[in-house]
């Protein structure tokens, strides 16, 4: 594998997310993650173990989400969903902060949160992701103040969006936007340098990830894992290139 789509995998967790995913299609997932050496799959929090042991042979991390995809759960109940993840194998955490406590501007349960659950990850050596839900947050005086709590917390990644935020319209109908150039441009701003950027809703072409890659992004959430990377292959003259076929999941 050249060096650029190499470089352009291990930005990618494959995400395995999908409420209605067999144990069968999660394999798939993670035998797809595997071909394409992706940074790591983001499974669902009950196939942890499945899915350390059907990685064990590769560079593949194995991550789970927290409080997902609502972030309601009191924060004894993250805490012990992080440390039983960690326990299982998960060597990355992507958790869902409290929005409806974001948008009322209740900081000190949000820090504590975090601080929590990052004093799980860190005796681990766990990687941790801090998703927003940028879409709930109509003000980016919210982005702003998470920023500035992960920063102060020493989080590993600051993260947009789940995939499934979808927010309801004049019509009555549901949808999301997910990673957006503003909201990437003004998340790497307000972090701390050693803070990376994950996006996550809407990263679905090559096109999309060289583009966020071009304002600070160092990871993605992805299903669209093999589009992207025959792509890059093809770009970049990958002599590997195949039509090997991998079937693509629902999701963000």
């Amino acid at each position: 594998m050249l060096k650029e789509v190499k470089e352009l995998a291990k930005m990618i967790d494959h995400s395995l997310l999908h409420p209605t995913m067999t144990d069968k299609e999660l394999k798939e997932g993670c035998e797809l993650a595997k071909h394409y050496h992706a940074a790591s799959v983001c499974i669902k929090p009950y196939a942890v173990k499945d899915a350390v042991k059907w990685l064990a042979d590769s560079d593949v991390l194995v991550c789970t989400v927290i409080g997902f995809p609502q972030g309601n759960s009191t924060t004894e109940v993250k805490v012990f969903e992080t440390e039983k993840a960690c326990a299982e194998g998960a060597t990355e955490i992507d958790m869902v902060v409290n929005i409806g406590k974001v948008l009322q501007e209740d900081w000190d349960y949000v820090s504590r949160e975090i601080e929590a659950i990052a004093a799980v990850t860190k005796k681990h050596k766990a990687a941790l992701k801090v998703i927003f839900e940028n879409d709930y947050l109509p003000e980016d005086k919210y982005k702003i103040k998470l920023c500035e709590i992960c920063s102060a917390a020493k989080v590993e990644f600051v993260k947009t969006s789940t995939g499934y935020g979808f927010v309801k319209g004049a019509d009555g109908k549901y949808s999301y936007e997910g990673a957006t150039e503003h909201d990437l441009k003004l998340m790497r701003k307000h972090s701390a340098p050693e803070v990376q950027i994950k996006a996550a809703g809407g990263v679905r072409t090559l096109e999309d990830l060289l583009k966020v890659k071009s304002w600070g992004v160092t990871r993605i959430g992805a299903t669209a894992t093999a589009t992207i990377l025959e792509a890059a292959k093809k770009k970049f003259g990958d002599d590997a290139a195949s039509s090997t076929q991998f079937k693509e999941t629902a999701g963000y």
